[in-house]
């Protein structure tokens, strides 16, 4: 089991973006050959901190260019770079989909998709920014690997993962700040799935800004007798099997949260797990077929039915199936 926060680190909140740009710097002061292809934002996604830690000639900056940006990283990763792209979501996922899909996955080149704003999380920006439907489209991508950490301990163990796993790899963060789960020094492996707290009565699977509420619905259900499970599994592709379906066959049914659309993220690969090898009864916490919408990041977790009352909800739901 991952060593989690101490109460006191807890209390303390970052996004998960704000590990982005100093991640890079200490890969580049350990030997990692990084480099930084952005399209007109690396003040927002951070990457502008690998410049400022002395590696200047490792950032560039695209403009507003997103498939441009992906077809320089992809050049560069050809002369022996490990390369990350940055953008927000929607933009870095959506608007370069051909050249992610073409240039980068089918040539299994060696870049980092690793876009920050991902999610409601974005908040004010509204809709047209909330990217809720990246993770479907990288998860359908062949050779593509996905991880959505939890906080910034996570993602800065993802990102380090990111550079050490030979081809293409899709890291999601987002905007707003999000307490610490997990210590600082975690370290995080591809394709595995952690147990955070341990049950018998239902397993809660969840990813991202998630695991805080769902490890808050687990808390507020131990008033209603009900031992919840939750698992974070960070590493939706590939997904940990074996550790979801000890658990969905110890507690005989499953409810999974992600700050996501429920079309074809990490409800879609738990589902069609256990469609293929232990059917059980499913709920999803998600975003349902919409787009999202102008607000602050807590506001909208409630709007969407993402909070941990809403995870509650679905866990009755769910044991009553």
């Amino acid at each position: 089991m991952v060593k989690l926060a101490t109460p006191e680190q807890a209390q303390t909140k970052k996004a998960t973006r704000a590990a982005f740009g100093v991640t890079l710097a200490e890969l580049a002061d350990a030997g990692v050959p990084v480099v930084a292809v952005d399209a007109d934002l690396t003040g927002s996604t951070t990457t502008k901190k690998l410049a400022d830690a002395g590696y200047a000639d490792r950032l560039f900056n695209c403009g507003i260019a997103e498939q441009n940006m992906i077809d320089v990283a992809a050049g560069l990763s050809l002369t022996g770079n490990v390369a990350f792209t940055g953008s927000f979501a929607v933009f870095g996922t959506g608007r370069a989909y051909d050249q992610i899909r073409n240039t980068v996955c089918y040539s299994h080149l060696n870049v980092k998709i690793a876009p920050t704003h991902a999610g409601i999380s974005v908040g004010p920006d509204g809709g047209s920014h909330q990217m809720l439907e990246d993770v479907s489209l990288m998860r359908g991508l062949p050779g593509m690997r996905v991880l959505v950490p939890a906080d910034y301990a996570a993602a800065r163990a993802a990102l380090k993962l990111a550079a050490a796993t030979p081809g293409p790899v899709y890291v999601r963060m987002g905007r707003a700040s999000v307490p610490c789960v997990y210590d600082d020094d975690v370290e995080l492996e591809l394709g595995r799935a952690y147990v955070l707290r341990e049950g018998s009565d239902v397993t809660i699977v969840a990813c991202g800004v998630e695991i805080r509420e769902a490890l808050a619905a687990a808390e507020a259900l131990v008033a209603e007798g009900v031992s919840a499970e939750v698992i974070d599994a960070f590493s939706v592709k590939p997904l940990d099997e074996g550790t979801v379906l000890a658990s969905v066959a110890k507690t005989g049914c499953v409810v999974v949260a992600e700050e996501h659309s429920v079309i074809g993220g990490l409800g879609s690969a738990v589902a069609e797990l256990l469609a293929r090898k232990h059917p059980a009864p499913c709920e999803f916490v998600g975003v349902r077929d919409r787009f999202g919408k102008s607000g602050e990041f807590e506001e909208l977790l409630a709007y969407f039915e993402l909070d941990a009352a809403a995870i509650v909800e679905a866990v009755k739901t769910v044991r009553a199936r």
